[in-house]
């Protein structure tokens, strides 16, 4: 499933995608958003994973990657 995301945004195909899996989002994404509770907590580019602002995001990229 992942591979032919992929395949279509190598295409030039634009999509919204929802995910947990960050190292696909950050592959294949030109902007992340990150929600919570139907609000968004933090947006940018992929590089913004590297570096969260918030206590939010951070709280889950921890669980997400050393979970």
């Amino acid at each position: 499933m992942l591979e032919s995301i992929k395949a279509l945004v190598n295409e030039g195909m634009t999509m919204i995608i929802v995910t947990h899996e960050i190292g696909f989002a950050r592959e294949v994404s030109d902007w992340i958003l990150y929600m919570d509770h139907g609000a968004v907590v933090e947006e940018g580019p992929p590089s913004m994973l590297d570096a969260p602002k918030t206590e939010w995001m951070q709280q889950f990229l921890g669980q997400i990657l050393d979970g």
